[in-house]
């Protein structure tokens, strides 16, 4: 059926229906998110209409790979009603066709736009991240101003009597680079002896080099200093590892750093069910087809109401919840990330097949 005269003809109109949901939902996100930014980042120093366009369009791959699933199943719907109410699949029936032939086709024009997201858009996504985060971090470097992210990244190394907690608000470079750093120093009672707040921390052989410091020690004026150097044992490929944000890291890297992370004894739980998830991308794309044939396929011909269509909308909403919330869970250890990532996909799919099976086969 896929290579058949009608089944090219059904991938056709599915891809088409693909390509003007991405053109619409690209361009409904990169407007949401332009006004975000321009809010958030307007009054900073370096700030420009070009710049903000630019970091939004870097943004953008992250932000469309997270919608995919539903573009997914959108289309779908859109594509299965359009041709139940011409009637074509009424004529493909009559024809012989079985539900699983003309099906096909849109099954594996899903799998293709999950392998595209996977090789093309997820590793876009991971360089476009790290070229807005250069720039937001240039411009608020220049305003001196913080950027009050909740998510600092903290590391603590002991080198010698010196026990030390880093943390930052922005990393750059693959982690060699914190901006807006601050280091506390610990006595061996565990007492404050020093707070190191630099404009920059950039990780040398062996030491930190801070830059634009202001050291305050307990019952002490502050002092400040132009640079500054911390020793440290910490190697640069350990602090990649540690500081290393899943979402941000492509595809194709994923299985290099869970192997180099192992071997500096750093947790690989969110790396690995970031890996899972992604190799089920294409099969969670199959899903979310089949669960749009299941509420799509008979709408013309027992004039169904459109709570039915609103049904398949909320059941794929609930199983991309479902997935996004095992996801963490294995993120965080609770499961094992193989089974995080494939057992919702697993789960839905057979799903969908059985009440497929169910109308149409009885």
């Amino acid at each position: 059926m896929m290579f058949t005269t009608l089944g090219r003809y059904f991938l056709k109109r599915y891809a088409m229906t693909i390509f003007w949901f991405f053109i619409g939902v690209t361009s409904i996100i990169y407007l949401i998110d332009f006004s975000e930014i321009t809010g958030r980042l307007a009054g900073l120093t370096g700030y420009s209409l070009s710049g903000v366009l630019y970091i939004t369009a870097m943004r953008l791959p992250l932000l469309l790979q997270q919608t995919v699933p539903f573009i997914t199943l959108f289309a779908g719907m859109t594509t299965l009603i359009a041709l139940n109410r011409k009637s074509e699949l009424v004529v493909a029936r009559a024809a012989g066709i079985s539900v699983w032939q003309f099906m096909t086709p849109f099954i594996a024009g899903a799998f293709m736009v999950g392998l595209l997201t996977m090789l093309v858009i997820n590793p876009l996504a991971a360089w476009g991240q790290s070229q807005a985060l250069k720039i937001e971090s240039s411009w608020r470097d220049a305003s001196s101003t913080s950027s009050g992210s909740a998510n600092i990244p903290w590391l603590r190394q002991i080198s010698g009597n010196d026990d030390t907690i880093i943390g930052a608000n922005t990393v750059l470079e693959n982690g060699t680079l914190l901006v807006d750093a601050v280091l506390v120093h610990f006595d061996s009672g565990g007492r404050i002896i020093l707070r190191q707040d630099a404009e920059s921390a950039k990780l040398k052989d062996g030491y930190w080099l801070l830059n634009d410091v202001t050291e305050t020690r307990p019952g002490e004026i502050a002092v400040r200093l132009a640079t500054a150097e911390v020793r440290t044992n910490l190697k640069q490929e350990f602090i990649q590892e540690r500081l290393a944000q899943p979402e941000t890291v492509a595809f194709y890297e994923l299985s290099k750093k869970i192997s180099v992370a192992k071997s500096f004894g750093v947790s690989t739980k969110a790396l690995e069910t970031q890996f899972h998830s992604m190799l089920s991308l294409p099969f969670l794309l199959v899903a979310m087809t089949l669960i749009a044939a299941t509420v799509s396929l008979k709408f013309s011909r027992f004039n169904q109401s459109r709570s039915v269509i609103l049904g398949g909308i909320i059941s794929g909403f609930v199983l991309y919840v479902v997935t996004v919330l095992v996801k963490a869970f294995g993120s965080s250890g609770v499961v094992p990330p193989f089974v995080a990532a494939w057992v919702p996909v697993v789960v839905a799919t057979a799903l969908g097949a059985t009440i497929l099976l169910h109308q149409e086969d009885g």
